[in-house]
């Protein structure tokens, strides 16, 4: 899966340069280049970025919860 997501960036990478060469080529479909560019990163990459990221949990430390604010407000206090 890393592999994959590392060759999605490049591939959007490579993308956003031929879309930004066609910008100032003038050509007539630059902007058509770039907006799907900007879906494939949008609708593709990022949701398989995130479900790759967090897939394990590790989200969980940082979600703010009633516990967590309790002792984020006493540690707080001692200061």
């Amino acid at each position: 899966m890393k592999f994959i997501i590392k060759i999605m960036f490049i591939v959007f990478i490579v993308w956003m340069l031929v879309g930004a060469y066609l910008i100032n080529t003038a050509h007539e479909q630059a902007e058509v280049v770039m907006g799907l560019g900007v879906l494939y990163m949008s609708l593709i990459f990022m949701p398989c970025f995130i479900y790759y990221r967090y897939r394990d949990g590790k989200y969980k430390k940082y979600i703010l919860n009633d516990q967590k604010l309790k002792e984020a407000f006493s540690q707080q206090g001692k200061k």
